[in-house]
């Protein structure tokens, strides 16, 4: 598992920034990726200079896929009752979640030896 967490860390820092073509041109178009599939765009004819297209071969190991950097598996948290059913990862709280709710959340995770990621932003 460490073996593969370090090989994820190896290929992300060799990895290109995906970015939807002509974002950085274009105020309304956001940064996240979309699959070029104009007849004479650049990227999708795959000219060197525009950048490259994402494909399977720039994704982590299957094995820890979904994984934190620390080699847990990271959990999405919106009440107690999620923590509860939690063992042996790391809790997320969802932004979402208000401050009463948030701390009882902590409380809990605590208890069941958790580690929160987000506990101290806003507790």
């Amino acid at each position: 598992m460490d073996r593969l967490l370090k090989v994820r860390a190896r290929q992300k820092m060799k990895k290109p920034e995906f970015n939807r073509h002509d974002s950085h041109k274009k105020k309304r178009l956001s940064t996240s990726w979309r699959k070029p599939r104009g007849l004479h765009n650049k990227l999708r004819q795959q000219v060197a200079a525009k950048g490259r297209l994402a494909r399977p071969g720039f994704g982590s190991p299957k094995a820890v896929k979904g994984y934190h950097p620390s080699g847990f598996k990271e959990i999405l948290v919106c009440n107690v009752s999620d923590v509860e059913r939690t063992q042996d990862c790391v809790v997320r709280i969802a932004s979402t979640v208000g401050m009463k709710k948030r701390k009882e959340i902590v409380a809990k995770a605590l208890e069941k030896n958790l580690r929160v990621l987000n506990a101290g932003e806003r507790v």
